[in-house]
């Protein structure tokens, strides 16, 4: 590829110039090696070979510099564009060069440990030959399932049980499988294997599952299971390539934690009153399970897809791959570097490590590749970007933002389509008009390159200078605010669709009592009250419309409506509804609000605990006072006779030696003797 080396310079802002070699790591090598020397830090702009360029740093020893690598070549160079003097390509190649630059904070990650015990499910003798072929690098068990009709091996070099499979849990290293009607071979065996005893149930514990069996998998997602393979026992070659992988898989593996989970803003539940379950609803492997009023992450079982960051309205789930504000420094340096070079109707191309660099690729070796205008922007998950990502790119003057979508992630499309929904109702609403952001669902380089090729790029969006820190809500309010600013249209509002989590509440002033649960309820501190005064406000700017507040609510008088609000109002706290306090008739002091004693005497007037003159007075005094109007009240129903002396058993003994003494007098007074009494 050719590159002007000035104009890609003065396009990158560095303040040196830029080397260009034409065989780095071949003839030229020695250059690199004479430039690691000279550097604390070096940024190469080749992938292909970083393998050798890491071999030569390797043999620095300590003296080697931090080394990066960025793809230049397939993602702006090979192409029809950089074939005609075109100055996006330049500042594409710039933007790639500054956002390859940066040094992006690490991921915290989890660690699994496989010592090589493999149990293999199955029904026939496949399962038994996919266990011989494991055995002399792993420790092999197989359980077939009850029916199976299996010749005996001459050998019997891996334990072979008979059981029903009824269900599994764990990950790699530390799986469990529940197994009932038990039972091992007979030795004897001859046609075929037979089984004996009476059948158990019980566990079976290894780190790696090789199941052949067919059929329904044992893990949600099983192909996001680490350690779970579950290949078409008829397919040899798909059974073989689990086998090749299963033979490495010994030792310690890292796994990054995906997602930075914070239950501090989590609008789950309250109370055990459910509000938001997106996440839980969402996860394809179950590794978000209710945890009380929060939720909990199982680190393990996640497979990064980033479908539970996209949907948490609060932000409490978020992404971590890059760490901390890792994605928002990427996309700044690129599309600022981009812009300020002069390039042109910026479309951002969001892609993964996988599918997408291969089709980005192939179109650039066989086809007419990226245009000069498409900046493609690699993640982890093309799933992992939602409306905050998006709407951020927006307002760093991004004209449209295209995701490709690989085909294996297709299940996951209506998830993101709702998040387009309320993208557009928000960019139409500000005059931009819908359609900056779009799935791409290419099976194919040619498929890919006409969705970026033959269409027309949208008006370009002012570019603003917004940094994106902090977690999705503070991303969202920044880049809102920094659209709104250079907006063709500027309206105080803007309506969004049902599931946005943007909103106001909407309280029945006459039927709300004061009693503040809704308070109690809202994770964001949206709703709030007033230790001073019975008082009930809103802050719209916090509501991400999660519902616990409705939910709570006893008298059921609130209710919700998706909007954007860019009025002042917004950002700060205004009151709903407020009373004086309502003061004891008795002693006067304050103890409730009006409304909740009305509602109070309203329920309770037909009760026959207050019927007759006063009674419902009682509900007007304060606790205090209360509880003195009934015990000297004429009708206290806490009344009672004269309180009886309680009696011992000495009571009892001397009453009746008084009373024997008393008899003995009678008798005396009469005359009688002990036989005539």
């Amino acid at each position: 590829m050719s590159i002007d080396a000035d104009a890609l310079a003065k396009a990158a802002g560095g303040d040196g110039a830029l080397k260009v070699a034409r065989h780095l790591c071949r003839v030229e090598l020695d250059r690199f090696t004479d430039e690691a020397g000279k550097a604390d830090k070096l940024l190469v702009a080749c992938t292909q070979e970083a393998p050798l360029f890491l071999d030569a740093l390797e043999d620095m020893g300590a003296a080697a510099p931090e080394a990066a690598f960025v793809n230049i070549r397939e993602r702006a160079g090979w192409s029809e564009a950089a074939k005609n003097p075109d100055k996006n390509v330049i500042a594409k190649m710039a933007a790639l060069l500054n956002e390859g630059a940066l040094d992006m904070p690490d991921a915290s990650s989890v660690s699994m440990i496989s010592t090589g015990i493999v149990l293999v499910l199955g029904k026939d003798d496949a399962a038994l030959d996919a266990a011989r072929k494991l055995a002399d690098r792993m420790d092999v068990s197989v359980i077939l399932e009850g029916g199976a009709d299996v010749e005996p091996p001459a050998v019997m070099d891996v334990p072979v049980f008979m059981g029903n499979i009824k269900s599994a849990s764990g990950r790699l290293g530390q799986f469990e499988v529940r197994v009932e009607n038990f039972r091992p071979t007979v030795p004897s065996s001859k046609s075929k294997l037979e089984f004996t005893g009476l059948g158990e149930v019980g566990t079976s514990t290894c780190d790696l599952i090789l199941d052949l069996r067919g059929g329904t998998p044992l893990f949600p997602a099983p192909e996001k299971r680490d350690g779970y393979f579950q290949p078409d026992p008829g397919n040899p070659a798909l059974v073989m390539e689990a086998l090749f992988t299963l033979t490495d898989m010994v030792g310690e593996f890292e796994k990054p934690r995906y997602v930075d989970y914070d239950p501090g803003i989590c609008a789950h539940a309250s109370s055990k009153i459910v509000g938001c379950s997106k996440c839980l609803d969402i996860c394809p492997t179950g590794a978000i399970v209710p945890n009380g009023d929060k939720v909990k992450f199982d680190p393990y079982a996640c497979a990064g897809c980033g479908l539970c960051a996209v949907v948490c309205p609060t932000g409490a789930a978020k992404y971590s791959l890059p760490g901390g504000d890792g994605m928002s420094a990427r996309l700044r340096a690129l599309v600022g570097t981009y812009l300020k070079a002069g390039g042109r109707d910026a479309v951002l191309l969001i892609h993964d490590d996988v599918f997408g660099r291969d089709a980005i690729a192939l179109s650039a070796r066989h086809g007419r590749g990226l245009p000069g205008n498409v900046l493609p922007f690699t993640v982890n998950q093309a799933t992992q970007v939602g409306i905050d990502g998006i709407l951020l790119a927006l307002s760093l003057g991004i004209s449209e933002v295209a995701i490709l979508l690989p085909p294996k992630k297709r299940e996951d499309r209506n998830t993101l389509l709702n998040e387009f929904g309320i993208i557009d109702a928000i960019t139409e609403g500000l005059g931009y008009g819908a359609g900056r952001v779009r799935l791409i669902e290419a099976d194919d380089p040619d498929q890919l390159e006409a969705a970026l090729h033959d269409v027309t790029v949208p008006t370009a969006i002012p570019s603003g200078d917004v940094v994106g820190a902090g977690r999705k809500r503070s991303v969202l309010r920044l880049s809102l605010d920094a659209l709104h600013r250079k907006a063709p249209q500027q309206p105080d509002e803007i309506a969004l669709p049902a599931g946005a989590p943007f909103g106001t509440v909407n309280v029945d002033t006459d039927g709300c009592t004061l009693c503040l649960a809704c308070v109690g309820a809202c994770p964001t501190g949206a709703l709030k009250d007033n230790e001073n005064l019975p008082q009930l406000s809103f802050s719209e700017d916090a509501c991400v419309q999660c519902g616990l507040c409705k939910n709570t609510c006893p008298e059921k008088v609130i209710s919700l409506t998706p909007r954007l609000n860019f009025r002042d109002d917004a950002h700060t706290a205004q009151v709903i509804k407020e009373e004086q306090p309502f003061l004891c008739i008795r002693c006067g002091k304050p103890f409730a609000t009006q409304a909740s004693l009305t509602h109070l005497t309203e329920k309770l007037s037909g009760h026959t605990m207050f019927q007759g003159p006063g009674k419902l007075d009682r509900l007007k005094m304060c606790e205090d006072c209360r509880v003195v109007e009934m015990t000297t009240n004429e009708d206290n129903p806490l009344a009672h006779g004269t309180v009886p002396i309680p009696r011992t058993t000495d009571d009892y003994l001397r009453e009746r030696e008084t009373l024997r003494e008393k008899a003995k007098q009678d008798m005396v007074k009469k005359g009688l003797t002990d036989g005539e009494a």
